[in-house]
């Protein structure tokens, strides 16, 4: 960008994660943006009894805008993509385009804001989605038009990016950075949270989802043979029953906390745990929790 030009006013982002999920690189990203630009994060669709879509705008901030799609139950996917283009246009109608960025999370966004010309489309290909489990059939294809259509591209690893860099002249690696100030308090914390102060003895933490990337047998056989440790997990469950998990009693699962919260809990920990598979959907991952 020129020195003498001025940014675009708005940002619409859209992702495939929730905002109040796990604090995590776009919560980071965009909470930064806001300070120069206003930003609206356009979440994936709630379904409600209704037979009219529309918005609700969760205002975190004057420049930061969760804008949440309720649409009807039980549509097929191209009423899904129906209604969520009619709400899109709706929040436009009457911008000029010219003041507006693009940022992309999920290709699957494009099934209904394709259609639209901002000043400038960015995608931030955070990690290999089509390598995760009940990923969409259609979103190799959609990533690659995504790439088709983007000014700029950003990737969340530099093995994502060796793997990408020849799909677009235009990408870099973006590895993720961490909130060093507030990581390192977890080195002067005292006292620990109640709940993990009741735990005794060794104490070894993860904190972030558990899902199918989690090596739950891994952490059953850490558990099996040194019953003296304490596995604590700290996250929410997703995409694998939860009947799974193991549940030897030195294995205590804390559920989901908030991104204030973590410092309190790594404050106790002897030993940062990432147990995560080796396989299609971890190769490219680029944890934040290592340098957190």
């Amino acid at each position: 960008m020129d020195s003498e030009e001025t940014l675009q006013k708005n940002l619409l982002c859209f992702s495939h994660l929730r905002w109040d999920f796990v604090f995590q690189r776009p919560q980071h990203l965009l909470t930064r943006f806001s300070q120069e630009l206003t930003v609206f994060f356009f979440e994936e669709p709630i379904f409600v009894d209704t037979d009219k879509p529309f918005i609700s705008i969760d205002k975190k901030s004057n420049s930061l805008n969760v804008i949440r799609p309720h649409i009807q139950a039980g549509l097929d996917e191209s009423g899904i993509n129906a209604s969520l283009k009619y709400l899109v246009d709706q929040f436009l109608v009457g911008e000029d385009m010219q003041d507006w960025l693009f940022w992309y999370y999920t290709p699957m966004a494009l099934s209904f804001s394709a259609h639209i010309k901002p000043s400038a489309i960015i995608f931030d290909c955070m990690d290999e989605l089509s390598a995760f489990d009940f990923a969409p059939k259609e979103l190799i294809d959609m990533e690659r038009k995504l790439l088709q259509m983007s000014d700029i591209v950003f990737t969340g690893g530099l093995s994502l990016y060796e793997a990408k860099k020849h799909q677009h002249g235009n990408m870099y690696p973006f590895p993720s950075s961490i909130d060093k100030q507030h990581f390192a308090s977890s080195r002067s914390i005292v006292s620990q949270p109640v709940e993990q102060q009741r735990i005794n003895g060794i104490k070894i933490g993860f904190f972030g989802v558990i899902d199918e990337r989690f090596d739950l047998e891994l952490v059953d056989y850490i558990a099996n043979e040194r019953p003296e440790w304490n596995i604590v997990l700290i996250g929410p469950v997703v995409k694998i029953d939860s009947a799974t998990l193991p549940t030897q009693p030195n294995i205590h699962y804390m559920g989901q906390k908030s991104y204030q919260e973590l410092p309190s809990f790594l404050s106790g920990w002897d030993v940062a745990l990432i147990p995560f598979k080796l396989n299609e959907s971890t190769r490219f991952i680029s944890p934040t929790k290592t340098p957190e």
